[in-house]
């Protein structure tokens, strides 16, 4: 099943492979492969895709011919290799189609075989974007809406909603999930990686809640560090500019066949934003972190992980409600302080090609002290899944989930309160899919859903039914129905939040929000359509289509309004009475000029209403909040074998519900290589404006700044 395209664990091809496709990586390893760009002389550079499984066998004379031929050549040394070595070493191709992935259905499999709008963004498109943080790097995928809120805060959003904490995505890193209970989603300046040591990052467009469980609603969002056999040697950067004042790291790495580790550190201060007539701005930021990694394999069919994080930081704040006379606006003395640790081990075994099963489990503490409130909560989290094979044409993976969640609120403040003060809640969940080769090698069905009880929702399902037809390796249609949910937030379950008070001199109100014990949960009924296809050897293009009808979101309606001394006080609890639908499409595309020249990028439009079954008005939701037309496009230049150019225009449509208007900005990086160990690169953004504001803007701005036109240099050295 899926002899054309499927890849083998860790990249290893079979002993079967076609000659062609041998040649073919001989080729790819010189043009530019088509989701990442051409590679450095950098020895840390790899190619991003690696290649679709290759079948039929290849003959002892053919490998030897083939071998003589390389060498002629002066080819790649692993055509020296005898046919042996050769089924076990990762060989690359140079489309797009083959590019691997795991997270569309929590197995190997590649672009060209998953039924979803799926994006990688691979190492090499990391480090020619010139980008500094975790939540920029999400720029470079199609369909993703990335707006920076403040110098240390960004809402992030994917088809349906853009938000500061991105409620409805799904986000983790090598497997963790980073999602807070607190306000359900994620705290964006508490994520930072070495970005050298990025392997790829996966970006699933729609639903993904069939194997991931709840709020993985509108994406999933997966970053997967590089196992610490690739990562060995001395790795070292240091750099800085107008904005991103100091950026340094350092990694270290070692180990043989068997066993690898690495450790690292990172440390970086970034400057403020800007604030229109009154100059730079309060929201200045700067952290530290540092980890490590280790892979045992201590034979084929075993390989162990071990994963451990720990950062801190602080960061400047104010109140989040910015009204000149209320006493609560004001920029503190004291920053806001985050801390965090995690560890993460996962056992994989191999039972045969088809067959395999993975245990993990994590710990996740975390604490931050801020204006709303000190926050610690902990997560633990067990986790198995097996694949196995039903006959000739069934493929089915199961699994089964336990997280248990630790929430404390030692310190609450008038603005968010809690009670009881700390909580603690379990989910339990299990999935089970099978994916049906309806006709071989070219129609695919795979059915499948989620089960899964929480503490505030009770029993939930979440089914997904996808399509795919295959009529070649360079073609794939695709189409899917999913109905994934979203929990509710502890804030929206135990919490009371005050907003306020309003702008209003005469009627100075404060709006108070109380947590409804019992609220259902959000839903979706997604509707996908897409299509994808390697139109030649330097061009491919993708498209994706989607109609989402929303329900259940969590609103508000006011249901008192009382006088107390010197505001008005308006009550409310949460209610589930917000719906809407949401369409779009979504296009990337390609094309490799020369062998030194590649253009790519894509342009998304969406469509969004909201509909409130109350009377009353809602806050959480309204029109004109996402940009309903966004692009990008980058060239990336290889100047010679030691200068590395790349542009970037992007357009951003306006935001009409948060005042924001549209803008269009320039990126530039110039790079240096003279050596395979040394790059220096020098990078200009938001080359185009002074200062603008992406997300909020007066008088809505809630604690919203400016973004600036920044420059920076960087070093890096490599051995």
């Amino acid at each position: 099943m899926r002899s054309r395209w499927f890849v083998g664990k860790d990249g290893v091809a079979p002993p079967k492979a076609y000659r062609s496709a041998i040649l073919w990586s001989l080729v790819s390893s010189l043009i530019f492969p088509c989701a990442g760009f051409a590679q450095s002389n950098s020895a840390a550079a790899r190619t991003p895709f690696d290649v679709a499984w290759l079948a039929d066998e290849q003959g002892q004379g053919d490998a030897a011919s083939t071998k003589k031929e390389g060498e002629a050549n002066g080819d790649l040394d692993f055509l020296n290799k005898d046919i042996q070595e050769l089924s076990r070493t990762q060989v690359k191709a140079g489309t797009a189609m083959g590019t691997e992935v795991t997270s569309v259905s929590r197995q190997t499999s590649t672009i060209g075989q998953s039924p979803a709008a799926v994006f990688v963004i691979t190492n090499e498109m990391i480090r020619r974007s010139g980008y500094r943080t975790v939540p920029d790097l999400l720029r470079l995928a199609p369909g993703v809406k990335v707006a920076k809120i403040s110098s240390n805060s960004w809402a992030i959003g994917i088809r349906g909603q853009q938000s500061r904490f991105s409620k409805l995505l799904l986000v983790m890193i090598d497997g963790r999930s980073i999602y807070n209970p607190v306000f359900g989603g994620v705290f964006w300046d508490m994520q930072d990686l070495l970005f050298e040591d990025i392997e790829r990052i996966e970006v699933i467009r729609g639903p993904g809640g069939t194997i991931w469980g709840a709020n993985a609603v509108d994406g999933v969002i997966n970053i997967i560090t590089k196992k610490a056999s690739e990562s060995r040697g001395v790795y070292a950067e240091v750099g800085g500019g107008n904005y991103d004042l100091l950026n340094e790291a350092v990694r270290v790495g070692g180990g043989d066949d068997e066993f690898s580790w690495r450790m690292w550190g990172k440390h970086f201060e970034r400057g403020p934003g800007y604030l229109p007539g009154e100059g730079l701005a309060w929201d200045d930021w700067r952290a530290g972190n540092g980890g490590f990694r280790m892979d045992w394999d201590p034979c084929r069919c075993n390989h162990f992980t071990a994963l451990g994080q720990f950062f801190a930081g602080s960061e400047g704040q104010r109140s989040i409600w910015p009204v000149p006379y209320d006493p609560f606006y004001q920029v503190f003395p004291e920053d806001m302080d985050f801390t965090g640790q995690s560890v993460l081990l996962r056992w994989e075994h191999t039972t045969s090609e088809d067959s395999d099963w993975k245990f993990q489990t994590y710990y996740d503490r975390n604490y931050r002290k801020q204006v709303m409130g000190d926050q610690m909560w902990t997560t633990m989290d067990f986790d198995f899944q097996h694949r196995f094979p039903l006959g000739d044409r069934h493929n089915v993976i199961w699994g089964l989930n336990h997280r248990q969640i630790f929430n404390y609120e030692p310190d609450g403040s008038f603005f968010l309160s809690f009670s009881p003060t700390h909580i603690t809640y379990n989910e339990f969940s299990g999935f089970i899919q099978d994916e049906i080769e309806l006709a071989e090698d070219r129609w695919f069905l795979t059915a499948g859903t989620k089960l899964g009880r929480d503490n505030f929702c009770g029993f939930q399902v979440q089914p997904s039914i996808r399509l795919l037809w295959t009529p070649d390796e360079r073609h794939s249609l695709w189409g899917a129905i999913s109905r994934p949910i979203s929990t509710p937030a502890l804030y929206q379950e135990t919490g009371t939040v005050n907003f306020g008070p309003s702008a209003d001199p005469v009627w100075p109100t404060f709006l108070q929000l109380t947590g409804t014990n019992g609220s259902k949960s959000e839903k979706l009924l997604a509707y996908e359509i897409g299509y994808r296809t390697q139109a030649t050897e330097r061009f491919s293009w993708d498209v994706a289509t989607y109609y989402n009808v929303y329900e259940d979101l969590h609103g508000f309606a006011v249901d008192s309004f009382n006088w107390v001394d010197p505001y008005f006080v308006a009550h409310s609890d949460w209610i589930n009475d917000v719906g809407g639908t949401a369409y779009g499409v979504e296009l990337s595309a390609c094309w490799d000029i020369t062998d030194r020249w590649r253009l790519w990028g894509f342009y998304d439009f969406q469509y969004l209403q909201w509909e409130v079954g109350s009377a009353q008005e809602t806050l959480v939701y309204g029109d004109g909040d996402l940009p309903m037309q966004q692009f990008r496009v980058q060239s990336s230049w290889t100047l010679s074998p030691t200068w590395d150019f790349d542009a970037v225009l992007r357009y951003v449509d306006n935001l009409k519900g948060l005042d924001v208007p549209r803008y269009l900005t320039m990126d530039l990086r110039l790079a240096w290589k003279p050596t395979e160990h040394f790059e220096a690169a020098i990078v200009g953004q938001n080359l185009l404006d002074t200062h603008f504001y992406e997300f909020y803007a007066e008088p809505y701005g809630l604690g919203a700044t400016e973004v600036r036109r920044t420059v920076f240099g960087q070093m890096v050295w490599r051995y």
